[in-house]
């Protein structure tokens, strides 16, 4: 059985969500301040002499978007959550590379990996999730299509420490790479996705979530160990999905697990208020 908790990304030295409002975000990463559209702040900013402090802005133009530089920014810089290590980037996504609102899921890694556990990352972008799993034990599978998206996340694990042969690097697509593990009889010990609503394959493939997410899970389910302490971490920002729509869609696939579901908040450093950033779906055998 699922049951519903939302998680919530609190501050940390390295992070924190200063304001939000008008449909825009203001965070900080490591030193620098970025602003953000954001579609589910539909309230009043709480700080408005804050906004002055972004060092760039994201903003839509003509249905582009873009990074309006107002103060002197690095190409990358290097942030830190305990022990691991990762650089933030300005990129054309009005991303970082960096996603706070994981960091309860970060912390709860940590609790279920065991020494040697064999955990796939699939989706993995630029590997916090992976490069948390190695640092707690794991022999690491990460895959994505994108190599600039594999560099990167090669890059962070470098930073953090970690020994090359610690992490395997997939350059795949999801579903295909998962299809062949089943075919190969390969088990995981551990499996973390973050599915992205629309993408393409190492060779083009179209990912549409609707189709491929159900075909996906069941390859995972003849991937996925049957050794009690195995874990399993599904994330969504899929728009239109609820968090139940996911909890439902594991449990007709791994059959009556125990588990939890909800949405992933992130709390403003200053006030009460959240933003709801995603959602998750996770349980340990």
């Amino acid at each position: 059985m699922m049951h519903d908790h939302h998680l919530t990304t609190l501050s940390w030295e390295d992070y924190e969500l200063l304001d939000s409002g008008e449909g825009m975000k203001l965070e900080r990463f490591g030193e620098i301040v970025v602003a953000r559209p954001e579609t589910q702040a539909l309230w009043a900013k709480q700080k408005p002499e804050l906004w002055k402090q972004a060092h760039a802005t994201f903003a839509f133009r003509d249905k582009k978007g873009s990074w309006d530089i107002k103060k002197p920014i690095p190409e990358s810089w290097e942030l830190g959550w305990e022990d691991a290590h990762f650089t933030a980037k300005l990129t054309g996504f009005k991303h970082t590379g960096i996603f706070p609102e994981q960091a309860p899921n970060w912390k709860w890694l940590r609790r279920v990996v065991h020494p040697d556990a064999k955990v796939l990352n699939l989706f993995g972008y630029t590997g916090v999730a992976s490069v948390v799993a190695a640092l707690a034990g794991a022999q690491v599978t990460h895959v994505d299509a994108s190599k600039q998206s594999l560099d990167w996340a090669h890059d962070n694990a470098r930073r953090s420490g970690l020994a090359e042969d610690t992490i395997r690097w997939i350059p795949d697509d999801a579903l295909a790479f998962a299809k062949r593990e089943a075919r190969r009889s390969t088990r995981y010990d551990g499996i973390i996705l973050d599915p992205p609503a629309f993408g393409r394959g190492a060779k083009g493939e179209v990912w549409k979530i609707e189709e491929d997410l159900p075909r996906l899970l069941t390859a995972l389910r003849d991937v996925f160990s049957d050794t009690p302490g195995s874990f399993f971490l599904l994330n969504g920002y899929a728009a239109g999905y609820a968090p139940r729509s996911f909890a439902q869609a594991v449990e007709s696939t791994f059959g009556d697990v125990s588990g939890e579901s909800g949405e992933l908040h992130i709390k403003e450093s200053s006030s009460d208020r959240v933003i709801p950033a995603g959602i998750y779906v996770r349980f340990v055998r």
